[in-house]
């Protein structure tokens, strides 16, 4: 059994002209202080709510840290041309000294694809062969590659990630064929914010399952969960602050989403992550969704080392 890490989430929700330089800093050498394994980030290229895209926000957030590995998750890579993603994530792998994680995710059924100009009816098909040019790209010193969405001819990128061969590649989903994807292509699992723990229960199952059938060591491959998590001494209030903001990040509430959510006193809150953990996480990633500078500090202190 692995000891169980613990992250962060990369504060991302800036209304426009409000970024705040300093505070990004001392968030994350606090975070660093505070001993969290890794910070990470999530894409949602439209929406009302005020984002910032995950590939700056980590790449910022690199240049204010020193140990801490930084991740996206996910990456809806269906939506990306996988040549500019490969260079981007092997610069930021390189500018950060090898401490890249990247997530990537289909994004099902019900993205936008005519803004991306992806067609609705290939995404999986161009899902899979992107991240099989990105393994390319970062892998083999010049890549020949006849796909049906990406053609390239005896074609170097450089440098490569500084990781080797590539970073660690983590995989969303949540149907069996997307475990059998993250098994067939990745190194690891990552449960959505918005699966309830029992969920994710099931999901570990079939992970683990998987494994077993393809060979594989469950020592090679890792599981985590992002938690959205709102701790407070009231726990009403934690309640009705965690729904607006999961509201602001899905547009609505559906009770699935609500009820993954941990939300409440310190108590209520180390019991909702202890069965995250038995579910069969290796990694939590706590993400709050409002005083995250407050709520990482009652975190380390007060939940972190309940739950060791």
């Amino acid at each position: 059994m692995r000891a169980v890490k613990f992250a962060i989430a990369i504060p991302q929700f800036v209304a426009d002209g409000e970024f705040d330089p300093a505070a990004y800093l001392n968030y994350f050498r606090r975070a660093e202080e505070l001993g969290f394994d890794s910070a990470w980030a999530q894409e949602n290229m439209l929406g009302a709510a005020p984002q910032l895209g995950p590939l700056e926000s980590m790449t910022y957030a690199a240049a204010c840290t020193e140990r801490m590995r930084l991740g996206c998750v996910v990456f809806v890579s269906t939506l990306h041309s996988p040549v500019h993603l490969a260079k981007s994530l092997a610069t930021l792998d390189q500018l950060s000294r090898g401490r890249i994680d990247v997530g990537v995710g289909t994004g099902g059924k019900v993205r936008p694809f005519a803004a991306f100009g992806v067609d609705p009816d290939r995404y999986l098909a161009r899902f899979t062969e992107g991240i099989a040019l990105m393994k390319a790209l970062w892998t083999q010193p010049r890549v020949t590659f006849d796909g049906e969405f990406w053609q390239l001819r005896d074609a170097p990128m450089e440098p490569k990630p500084f990781q080797k061969p590539h970073p660690p590649l983590w995989f969303g989903g949540s149907g069996p064929k997307a475990i059998a994807r993250a098994i067939r292509l990745g190194t690891g699992f990552f449960g959505a914010g918005s699966s309830p723990t029992a969920n994710f229960a099931n999901q570990v199952k079939l992970v683990r399952e998987g494994l077993a059938d393809a060979g594989r060591a469950e020592a090679d491959f890792e599981i985590a969960k992002r938690v959205y998590l709102a701790v407070d001494d009231n726990a009403s209030r934690a309640r009705e602050r965690m729904n607006a903001g999961l509201a602001g990040i899905y547009g609505s509430l559906p009770e699935p989403i609500a009820a993954a959510a941990v939300a409440g006193t310190v108590d209520d809150c180390v019991r909702g992550v202890r069965e995250v953990i038995d579910a069969g996480a290796e990694l939590v990633l706590f993400t709050a969704l409002h005083d995250q500078p407050e709520q990482l500090e009652r975190i380390a202190a007060e939940i972190i080392p309940e739950l060791s």
